[in-house]
């Protein structure tokens, strides 16, 4: 990953500046760039940096961030309908947020883009390997999360007396069956080796 850079030749960069983001830049390029799992798309992280904007203005403002959902507010910011704006602009107004200024640096999702390429020269990963990776470690992190879904809610109806007990053990076990070879695998497993090998084995064979 590039570092933090010092220049300032976009508005994001500017932004960070601005509002102390100190490392915005580097959570938008792992997040884009898919480094810390699932990657991220630039629609989104517009709106999580618009976030971060907002939460800067108010925390300057002194206001507190407990009287404020700043997800709501930033929705109804950039809300189409004038009437869903009145309500979070007033409040912010009354507190002494400029809410035009505020929203002028709003940034796009083309200015995120520009800022992750440009001044952080940042790009999204071209090896096959790392997509291969990122697919099956997304199955198997499914796979345990659906684990301690079923534990808890074992565990939950085992104390409420709706269930008789709540040592069973959990299997959650995502496989694949080959139609060809009837051979079955651990999804991220296949996905890691490439497939079954039935395919390869006959072409071999074929060819002697």
């Amino acid at each position: 990953m590039t570092t933090e850079v010092s220049s300032t030749n976009t508005k994001v960069a500017r932004m960070i500046q601005e509002y102390n983001l100190d490392g915005m830049g580097a959570s938008l390029e792992a997040a884009w760039t898919g480094e810390a799992g699932e990657r991220t798309s630039l629609r989104d992280l517009a709106d999580e940096f618009n976030e971060a904007v907002l939460e800067a203005a108010v925390r300057e403002e002194s206001v507190s961030l407990f009287n404020i959902d700043v997800s709501s507010t930033y929705a109804a910011l950039r809300g189409d309908s004038d009437s869903s704006v009145t309500r979070p602009r007033s409040r912010l107004e009354r507190e002494g947020v400029d809410i035009d200024e505020l929203t002028g640096d709003f940034v796009t999702h083309q200015a995120i883009h520009t800022y992750l390429t440009q001044e952080r020269e940042a790009s999204l990963p071209a090896a096959d390997d790392d997509m291969v990776d990122r697919k099956a470690e997304t199955i198997e992190k499914l796979q345990g999360r659906t684990s301690v879904v079923a534990e808890s809610a074992i565990s939950s109806l085992a104390n409420t007396g709706k269930l008789d007990k709540d040592n069973y053990d959990v299997l959650i076990n995502v496989r694949a069956v080959c139609p060809d070879c009837s051979s079955d695998t651990a999804v991220g497993e296949l996905i890691r080796q490439g497939g079954c090998g039935c395919t390869t084995e006959s072409t071999s064979t074929n060819q002697n």
